[in-house]
């Protein structure tokens, strides 16, 4: 009994909604003017997001990889960017296999990242 009222009350809902979404079809909505086009920087930003999903679907990237993919392309980053993360990686490790801590690490940092 419960399931059959439950069902009747979302087809009421679901026929009313769309009823009601065919009698304003036509209308414009309060304060909105017609179909807005993207700005331009709205459009580029969908221009890359289609370029970052078309390499991805070439290099068959899935889960965390894809995930990793699409950060790094949206951002953009430059090549630069990209040798100095590699850096800052490397520097980490090697910091930590030494074990450094406190001042060390930082000077260790220093010396390791201006290298």
């Amino acid at each position: 009994m419960k399931k059959l009222a439950t069902v009747l009350a979302l087809g009421l809902a679901l026929g009313f909604g769309s009823a009601h979404a065919a009698s304003h079809a036509g209308a414009p909505m309060a304060g909105a003017s017609a179909a807005k086009a993207p700005s331009a920087a709205q459009a580029k930003q969908q221009t890359k997001m289609g370029d970052c999903n078309k390499d991805a679907k070439e290099k068959n990237l899935k889960g965390d990889e894809r995930k990793a993919f699409m950060s790094t392309c949206l951002k953009g980053q430059s090549d630069a960017q990209k040798a100095q993360q590699a850096k800052m990686k490397t520097c980490n490790k090697d910091a930590g296999d030494k074990k450094l801590k406190g001042d060390e690490r930082k000077k260790f940092m220093s010396t390791c990242l201006s290298a």
